[in-house]
């Protein structure tokens, strides 16, 4: 897809969602003992990412993850950047995605979706605005409109917020926050946290 055809599909966006590792992340997990000597798993996040992720959620924007991970980290970051969606353990992703649509009172021509691996296809089909990052799956960039020049994990998520607050015409504002020096506390949604392991598998 060209640059003007992803610009008139980003004005459209209400909802953007994605994936956690290889998008948020840069997919490695790292595993250390935590008191009761049990191991942890931790993951790395952008602070790229979490600026943009920020100023959707300021210009209304509503935001979150679909991961086939279940992670308190994941849950956290979600939390921090005043995220609505936080789906945990789900690899296979088209149930939660209806169920946000529906939640949020938002069709699949109102989302953008981020993926980078095999499990993120079926919702990038969906999306008005399906993207990769630059180091995902051959396959996975197929089924895009657009691929950042970002991998994941190092700024990728934060090319796609770019795209839709330019699109819908917020960018002179977020330009006066950097002439001011004054950036705006987000708002805090409730966010809802689904957990495969407490569904039951559903």
């Amino acid at each position: 897809m060209n640059a003007k055809s992803n610009i008139a599909r980003a004005k459209k966006i209400k909802l953007l969602l994605m994936d956690v590792d290889g998008v948020l992340t840069d997919g490695k997990m790292y595993y250390l003992p935590g008191h009761d000597g049990k191991m942890v798993e931790f993951k790395a996040f952008h602070s790229l990412d979490g600026i943009g992720l920020r100023l959707l959620n300021r210009f209304g924007v509503l935001t979150g993850v679909i991961t086939g991970r279940e992670s308190p980290g994941t849950g956290e970051r979600a939390k921090t950047l005043g995220m609505s969606y936080a789906y945990q353990g789900f690899l296979s992703k088209l149930g939660p995605m209806t169920e946000i649509l529906k939640d949020a009172g938002l069709k699949e021509e109102n989302m953008a979706y981020i993926g980078d691996d095999l499990t993120d296809i079926p919702v990038l089909k969906k999306a008005r605005l399906a993207c990769a990052p630059k180091n995902a799956l051959p396959e996975v960039k197929k089924a895009a409109h657009l691929v950042t020049a970002r991998d994941g994990g190092a700024g990728a998520v934060r090319e796609v917020c770019d795209l839709i607050l330019r699109s819908k015409g917020c960018w002179k504002e977020v330009m006066k926050y950097v002439k001011t020096a004054h950036w705006p506390s987000i708002a805090k949604p409730a966010l809802k946290i689904r957990l495969y392991s407490k569904k039951g598998g559903k």
